[in-house]
């Protein structure tokens, strides 16, 4: 039944999808849907505006409209629902049913440093030629959407979880961040996010990580990243160490900064 009520209305236009205000809804009743926030469903909202402090765009208010009547009953039976981890997904072939070779899973050896390389012999070599870098690229696939939880090089391992961007923004993204770690790539603003926390409590509880590193972005939208890490840790129960490093767009780790603030219970890493 529709009364007229207190809800919260948010403004797509001013909304980043940056995913700060879904932690901040006790209710669960916003949720990152193709980049943008959204009201998963009326009866989940009790329309206080807790949610409201957390927006940086300020795309969030409470307005008084016609809406469904919140029922808190609904809202309980949502929040067991989402701690409920999802059964294991069934063993499944090396390659994907429609026999892509891409989602093959492999495991190899970090490539070894390159040999120097001669000098330069023009100004124009030295300056389009940067000094070659090693891969510290161990497995494969790295998408978070394709890497399953048994896959055997996340077992135990350091697990790295970066952000799409941050390859591209780090210059020593191999010898600084991944080396000794096994990747995971994301978006946060793009990615299926409800689809991203299920995957990543799946592979928290089912691989045990030895440790768990977030590598985001400054820029707002990249904060949902450490936030579905942060509820990937509750939903699983994982208990090992979780850390966020934030990359500035010129690929340096911020030492300090609003961007800096720790998801939940996590432990930032400078």
């Amino acid at each position: 039944m529709k009364v007229t009520r207190k809800i919260i209305e948010i403004n797509e236009d001013l909304c980043n999808g940056c995913g700060a205000c879904v932690p901040g809804c006790a209710e669960a009743a916003l949720q990152i849907i193709d980049g943008k926030a959204k009201l998963v469903a009326e009866l989940y909202c009790d329309g206080l505006g807790a949610c409201l402090g957390h927006c940086p765009t300020g795309a969030l208010q409470v307005v008084e409209r016609e809406a469904e009547e919140f029922n808190e009953e609904a809202v309980h039976e949502r929040i067991e629902t989402l701690k409920e981890p999802q059964a294991a997904p069934a063993p499944r072939p090396a390659s994907m049913p429609c026999g892509c070779p891409g989602s093959m899973e492999r495991s190899f050896a970090p490539r070894a440093t390159p040999a120097p390389q001669a000098a330069p012999q023009t100004v124009s070599q030295a300056v389009s030629q940067p000094a070659p870098q090693a891969s510290a690229l161990t497995h494969w696939p790295i998408k978070l959407e394709l890497v399953r939880p048994e896959a055997p090089f996340l077992q135990g391992a350091h697990l790295l979880v970066a952000a799409d961007c941050a390859p591209g923004a780090a210059g020593d993204f191999h010898s600084t961040h991944l080396h000794g770690r096994v990747l995971t790539l994301g978006c946060p603003k793009f990615g299926p996010a409800a689809h991203y926390q299920q995957k990543l409590a799946a592979i928290l509880k089912t691989a045990r990580p030895a440790s768990v590193t977030v590598l985001r972005m400054e820029v707002p939208c990249c904060a949902g990243l450490a936030g579905l890490v942060d509820d990937a840790v509750r939903l699983s129960g994982y208990t090992g160490p979780v850390a966020v490093q934030v990359l500035a767009l010129d690929g340096t780790v911020k030492a300090d900064g609003p961007d800096l603030a720790p998801f939940g219970g996590m432990r930032m890493a400078m």
